[in-house]
């Protein structure tokens, strides 16, 4: 602990480390981030003898921390950001902050009556309505396709022109109903408390974040899915066609039992897989962007409409959504990518004779995806 006199000797030979590399570290820095738990506190050793105290020193893992802190601090950088950060970097932050920083993520999803004492005894159906009426009155919407998405989508339309007839065959749905972005900040909002969407109202968000489609066949395989598949299907649905695996309860506090729960190891696996996702999605943007100036429709065109229906083209929707990333968002992409893995382990348990390797097929995952999921979704993937 520093004192009047100057600094600790063991926080001295903290200041003298990070000096040795260049960097300017106080007294008071290092306090604060003991207090924050970026740096745990130095070891006691013996006593001096005659009344003159005792001696410290800092624990080994402090030494790097220092220099990582000296490096990543700075005016408005928050505690948890630097967290997750310096745990990306693999350096060794106290477990409980470091599960502190992602439950610190789960916290910044916030509903729009949350402000409203007069929603705190609800019931879930009352709540819903409530929010409809908050909703309404605020206009908050969702983005259902960002502009630069909507933009590759208008560009490849004109490109290819008119559709196959064999693709609108595939569209079972002759008459879906239109989703508003104030339905789709509605179905948002059901989801997140926990509230259980149909397999129809899952086909109907499908079909808004692709508007311009002429047909959707994946959104109507999803809307068919009990007629398609019944037996599977009652393993996971419900009658109302609600999937029934997902546990009850607010989904924050799903991933708040994710941030508790998983092994350092998988939340290390689901920062870096979240950071990858995002870069595959903003480089396949470029690419596509690229090739239709160059007017040569190829690969990275190919993929954008093989996924734009699936789990991949929603990821890159949900990362041209997200235009300012923070340590914070990557920190919930990750957990709810693991949770993502977590109930497709539970779907394996229930249905084990499902075509897992569809997984595999391109677009059905963004390809950072498969391997943070397929290796524990199902042994039939093999």
């Amino acid at each position: 602990m520093s004192s009047s006199n100057g600094p600790s000797a063991a926080d001295q030979q903290l200041i003298d480390h990070a000096a040795r590399h260049g960097l300017t570290v106080t007294a008071k820095q290092l306090a604060g981030w003991r207090r924050a738990g970026l740096l745990p506190g130095n070891v006691p050793g013996g006593g001096l003898g005659r009344g003159r105290g005792s001696t410290s020193s800092p624990p080994p893992e402090s030494f790097d921390l220092v220099l990582a802190l000296g490096r990543r601090a700075g005016r408005g950088k928050r505690p948890a950001d630097l967290a997750l950060l310096l745990f990306a970097d693999g350096l060794p932050v106290p477990e409980a902050t470091v599960r502190a920083a992602f439950r610190t993520a789960v916290d910044t999803v916030a509903l729009p009556d949350e402000d409203d004492d007069s929603s705190d005894n609800l019931d879930l159906d009352r709540r819903l309505d409530h929010l409809a009426d908050c909703l309404a009155e605020t206009g908050q919407v969702v983005t259902l396709v960002p502009a630069r998405a909507r933009r590759i989508d208008e560009c490849i339309a004109r490109a290819l022109g008119e559709p196959p007839a064999a693709l609108a065959e595939l569209d079972k749905n002759a008459g879906p109903s239109t989703l508003t972005p104030q339905d789709a900040a509605l179905s948002a909002v059901t989801a997140t408390l926990g509230g259980s969407l149909s397999l129809q109202e899952i086909g109907d968000l499908l079909r808004a974040l692709h508007p311009g489609m002429a047909a959707h066949p994946i959104a109507s395989l999803v809307e068919t899915t009990q007629q398609d598949v019944p037996d599977a299907a009652a393993r996971v649905l419900a009658n109302d066609g609600t999937l029934t695996v997902i546990p009850d309860g607010d989904a924050r506090d799903l991933l708040h039992n994710v941030a508790d729960t998983a092994s350092l190891e998988d939340l290390a696996a689901g920062w870096k897989t979240a950071l990858q996702v995002r870069e595959w999605a903003l480089d396949l943007c470029e690419r596509v962007e690229g090739e239709l100036d160059a007017g040569q429709l190829g690969e990275a065109v190919e993929e954008w409409l093989h996924g734009r229906q699936m789990l991949s083209g929603l990821s890159g929707i949900e990362t041209l959504r997200d235009r300012r990333w923070s340590p914070l968002k990557g920190a919930l992409s990750a957990l709810t990518l693991l949770f993502q893995r977590t109930m497709f382990e539970v779907i394996d348990g229930l249905v084990p004779d499902c075509q897992w390797h569809v997984l595999e097929m391109p677009g059905v995952l963004p390809p950072p995806v498969r391997a943070l999921i397929l290796p524990k979704a199902a042994s039939s993937v093999d």
